[in-house]
């Protein structure tokens, strides 16, 4: 017995009613721009990080694409300064990703 036939026997007049569940996909949610976003490899104290700048929408589109981007590639990094900064040198795997999304991206640097 699943958790809707418990519910019809707790509540045997309820009529469900279809409410549309939004389903949060990122790729028609977050803005799309004309401008290619800037991808490039940096070492700071003698690690490397791969940058991603030049995103021209909203502040929390570019957070929940650092998120996305984090968690796909089981990463660390940070989102400063209108930047996402992410541990170690994924430039490629992070522009494939730009790419099935939509995005323009461009590599910058070694």
């Amino acid at each position: 017995m699943d958790l809707q036939d418990q519910l019809k026997n707790l509540f045997p007049d309820h009529v469900p009613t279809e409410d549309p569940v939004e389903n949060k996909t990122e790729g028609s949610k977050i803005w799309m721009q004309d401008d290619p976003i800037i991808c490039k490899y940096e070492k700071r104290k003698g690690k490397p990080i791969t940058i991603l700048e030049g995103y021209t929408g909203a502040n929390e589109d570019f957070k929940a694409l650092a998120k996305d981007i984090k968690t796909k590639l089981s990463v660390g990094g940070s989102f400063k300064d209108d930047k996402i900064i992410i541990q170690g040198d994924y430039r490629d795997k992070i522009m494939k990703m730009l790419e099935d999304k939509g995005f323009n991206a461009k590599r910058v640097g070694g």
